[in-house]
């Protein structure tokens, strides 16, 4: 019978540390769908994945904007919080040593006598953590310090990939407000011409309108790039914590499309399983699961014994002469064992509503993956697709090209009307207009990807 105590001791230890929480349920293809044009080794991207676009305006930026961005100085003080906040919660589960020094006085109205009364008493107490409450707390402690490392990273990522494409945004109004102000001269030229064939009779009223309507499209759209431009630099502006009167002076403006933007990346996407180990939005669901795992085990915790010990010694005296003397001395410890019997199920429920938490953040971390899934696969095809649009494109332009210039040649000759010189025109200028659009698209393209794949592994 002796041994019974014991027995049960261990019975509670175990039962307290056996949580039965399920485990996700991840599956995937063996490799992406859209990803055979793309080298299959594993994800190998820098934590510069950017430098890969040879821009060094798009450099600058984005190390402005991981320098001085005030999201990301906010996430890695989440960081340090939570490192600090591991200290704090040890801290509960062991000794804890006070100390006492009061004075009192006591006053008898019939003999008008003042006793004092002078203590010293330092104390020490300690509630012993059993059945695991330290272990669980310290890894709820330590899984919150991964969640914010993650979340770091997610903000950082999110703010480059945001910088890279509001970056080629704005390259491609500067590229739009060219492509307006030299059609806007050609048009002028244009109009200039028909003019001078309106006066000598050899061009109608209507061709001169049509003309001018030529050109006020195309000097329409010029102050449309510019407020567009000048919004996308207040854009980044924000992004890279700058004042705008002192960002827009910057030239960052000065850089252009290349023109070879269509050009593949090689950029080795790895299989669908690496992302898990990779994605930011990924990672930081897992230490949500993580956490939400030790708040069961500590509501489990809640429901079992209790023992705490204390221990107090000091000195006391009516005088302070006599504080220290032999006879002045006290001391007292006490040890007590607390055991739940019954709070109307609060300790239960308590327990099941964490389970109920934790299986949250179980399909929150499938669900994460399986979006991850998605985001790759999609920016994959887009790539993909663009390319091929983008060869065809070209040639588009480079024939509408040919055609504005030959049905021009042909209406001065008197060979053709001008609603052919206007149809030509207004294709080759659309044509342009949607030709730049892709070349900056498929830049955002390989953002995307990269972003989807979880980019590089930021140096924190």
């Amino acid at each position: 019978m002796r041994k019974l105590p014991y027995i049960l001791f261990i019975a509670s230890v175990a039962v307290g540390c056996n949580l039965h929480l399920a485990k996700p349920q991840l599956s995937s293809q063996k490799e992406y769908i859209f990803g055979k044009e793309f080298p299959g080794d594993s994800i190998a991207l820098r934590d510069d994945w950017w430098q890969m676009f040879g821009d060094t305006t798009l450099n600058r930026l984005i190390e402005r904007a991981i320098s001085q961005n005030k999201n990301i100085e906010i996430a890695a003080s989440r960081i340090e919080e939570a490192r600090h906040n591991l200290v704090v919660t040890r801290s509960a589960y062991w000794p804890s040593l006070s100390g006492d020094i009061s004075v009192e006085a006591s006053y008898t109205g019939a003999t008008n006598d003042i006793a004092m009364d002078y203590k010293i008493i330092p104390a020490a107490s300690w509630e012993v953590p059993l059945f695991g409450s330290l272990r669980q707390a310290t890894k709820g402690a330590k899984a919150a310090i991964e969640y914010e490392v993650w979340q770091y990273r997610g903000i950082r990522l999110a703010l480059e990939a945001e910088v890279a494409t509001t970056y080629f945004t704005l390259l491609q109004y500067r590229q739009d407000l060219a492509i307006a102000k030299r059609s806007s001269e050609l048009r002028r030229e244009m109009v200039s011409l028909v003019d001078s064939l309106y006066r000598y009779g050899f061009a109608s009223g209507v061709n001169l309108e049509q003309a001018q309507s030529l050109l006020y499209t195309s000097e329409a759209d010029i102050p449309l790039y510019e407020r567009a431009i000048a919004q996308t630099l207040l854009s980044l502006a924000t992004l890279t914590g700058d004042q705008p009167e002192d960002f827009i002076d910057t030239g960052v403006a000065d850089s252009r499309l290349t023109t070879n933007a269509y050009r593949p990346y090689d950029i080795a996407v790895g299989f669908p399983s690496d992302i898990l180990h990779r994605r930011p939005d990924i990672m930081a669901a897992y230490y949500t699961m993580e956490q939400r795992a030790a708040a069961v085990g500590l509501a489990r915790t809640a429901r079992f014994p209790s023992f705490s010990f204390s221990r107090s010694a000091g000195v006391t005296s009516g005088k302070i002469s006599k504080l220290f003397s032999s006879k002045g001395w006290v001391a007292s410890a006490m040890a007590a064992l607390s055991q739940p019997i019954y709070n109307f199920g609060g300790l239960r429920r308590s327990e099941l509503a964490a389970r109920e938490a934790y299986k949250q953040s179980l399909l929150a971390y499938e669900q994460s993956f399986i979006e991850a899934l998605s985001d790759v696969e999609s920016a994959l095809v887009a790539i993909t697709t663009s390319r091929e649009e983008l060869k065809r494109y070209a040639d588009l332009v480079e024939s509408y090209r040919n055609i504005a210039i030959q049905t021009y040649a042909l209406y001065r000759n008197g060979l053709s009307g001008y609603l052919d010189v206007i149809d030509a025109e207004r294709s080759l200028y659309t044509s342009q207009m949607q030709f730049e659009n892709l070349v900056a698209q498929q830049y955002i393209n390989y953002i995307t990807l990269c972003k989807a794949l979880g980019g590089g592994v930021p140096v924190q």
